[in-house]
């Protein structure tokens, strides 16, 4: 399976985003589109990226009733994006009628990844906001075998569990990881996070990086230092 480094371009503008993308003139890195700047552009900088020759990973986290979910991801099918998500908590009732909804008519479809638990939430958080008393890793593992039984490609976990996730779910079932920093960089509001090296170790497919390259002094250095590192 494929490895690769995504940066999260969260950036409310078009014009930042590409100001930001025409630095890398000799690579075109893997990013990823999120709320802030899709609510901001609309589908349109989805078409002008990939344009650009990006893979796009685009990161709504659709959470809602099948049949919504199952609307929404139709249109998003539309879009020339190789991954997208929704959220696992949503049941499998609802990430199976986001299969339906994304698959196109020839079959196609981009990869689908089911969000487990945020990195930014913590075990304390998450029993005493959510009310859920199971240890984190058994709901992250659980979360993961429910998206597995849909039909889904992956999941967003933290770096933290992409081996367990593989253990319960294969090898070829894909970890997109977020929370990732380098070792002598700021966890900023991050809870549950990892360097590249060590996220590379513990079994993330994908790496999901944001501030350590795009609020860096030279992001094209730190890219590349984060290739490295989790690319060996």
């Amino acid at each position: 399976m494929a490895k690769d480094v995504i940066i999260a371009c969260d950036f409310d503008s078009k014009e930042k985003t590409l100001a930001f993308l025409d630095r890398f003139t000799d690579v075109k890195p893997f990013v990823k589109i999120g709320m802030e700047l899709f609510y901001a552009e609309g589908p349109q900088i989805v078409h002008e990226i990939k344009a650009r020759g990006h893979k796009i990973f685009l990161d709504l986290k659709l959470h809602d009733i099948p049949n919504t979910v199952r609307k929404a991801m139709k249109v998003l099918s539309e879009l020339d994006v190789d991954i997208t998500d929704l959220h696992a908590g949503g049941t499998v009732n609802m990430m199976k009628a986001a299969i339906e909804g994304l698959t196109r008519p020839d079959g196609t479809r981009p990869l689908l990844i089911a969000i487990t638990q945020l990195t930014s939430t913590d075990e304390k958080s998450m029993k005493e906001d959510l009310l859920i008393d199971r240890p984190l890793e058994e709901v992250v593992e659980h979360y993961a075998k429910n998206a597995a039984a849909a039909g889904l490609d992956g999941v967003v976990c933290s770096p933290l569990e992409a081996g367990k996730v593989h253990g319960a779910c294969g090898k070829n079932f894909i970890t997109v990881t977020p929370g990732i920093r380098f070792a002598d960089g700021d966890a900023g509001d991050q809870k549950r996070i990892t360097t590249p090296a060590r996220a590379r170790e513990i079994g993330s497919d994908y790496i999901v990086v944001g501030r350590p390259i795009t609020a860096a002094e030279d992001p094209v250095a730190a890219y590349k230092r984060c290739v490295k590192e989790f690319l060996g």
